[in-house]
């Protein structure tokens, strides 16, 4: 696909690796409707974006809402003549108290948004990539899609769940000419791992992962991203870095 003047949307995109996600499309010559809940975020995003002479507006979305994720991509049809990418992207911890204390609506809530929100944000892009005769799904899974987090044992599933859906969509290649892809990244300097925690600093596992994974930028896994848009087969999915040996074992031991 060429993004020179297609619209990205992209879900969480007022920090981390979705801010990254957004000017890396920005960057790529596409439009980008900037989603968050995050109001002053998301507008940052937006700012940053046409500062840098691209072109951007923000909306804000709570991906738990269908209607919100509609009046999203309407927003986008409406602002930049249609929806060429969806990086479905918003995603959440639960942080302390770490399983099996977790709260429940903390994990309803996680489980929604990691999972739900993708699936349904997909299904919702269809008719809107058809007016475009096709368009590609970009969504960030982890690699504890593959890797048990065993404190945060639904994130791992929800994690998973995402890939799986986007494995099993790669038929919709052939048949709506939608290329749905994911991105794995590992360990990332994000906000996000800063509140992993109690809400103020890193998780126990954090630095337990530290010793097998090396950190990667928000920018290394938003180039993938965008590589995917641009290129990626239907139920592709990639790594952001090559994976060391003693992953490779544990993943080889947890997978059949």
């Amino acid at each position: 696909m060429e993004l020179a003047g297609a619209t990205a949307v992209v879900t969480g995109a007022g920090s981390g690796i979705g801010r990254a996600s957004a000017l890396a499309f920005a960057a790529a010559g596409a439009s980008v409707l900037v989603a968050d809940i995050a109001e002053a975020d998301g507008q940052e995003t937006a700012q940053l974006i046409e500062k840098d002479g691209g072109k951007a507006a923000f909306t804000r979305v709570d991906v738990m809402s269908s209607d919100d994720l509609t009046r999203m991509l309407d927003e986008a049809e409406k602002t930049f003549g249609g929806v060429d990418v969806l990086h479905n992207n918003a995603g959440i911890v639960c942080g302390e108290p770490l399983w099996p204390d977790t709260d429940p609506a903390t994990l309803m809530r996680q489980v929604t948004i990691n999972l739900a929100s993708v699936v349904v944000g997909t299904r919702l892009a269809v008719p809107y990539f058809e007016r475009r005769g096709g368009g590609a799904v970009v969504n960030t899974a982890s690699m504890a899609s593959v890797l048990p987090l065993v404190d945060e044992p639904a994130y791992s599933a929800t994690k998973a769940g995402v890939l799986m859906f986007t494995r099993t969509c790669a038929g919709m290649e052939g048949t709506h000419r939608i290329r749905v892809t994911a991105v794995l990244p590992g360990l990332v300097r994000t906000p996000l791992i800063d509140k992993s925690g109690d809400g103020t600093r890193p998780a126990a596992w954090v630095g337990m992962a530290e010793p097998f994974m090396k950190w990667q930028t928000p920018e290394q896994v938003a180039d993938v991203v965008v590589d995917l848009a641009r290129n990626g087969e239907g139920g592709e999915w990639r790594f952001v870095d090559d994976v060391p040996e003693p992953l490779r074992e544990l993943m080889r031991a947890g997978m059949p």
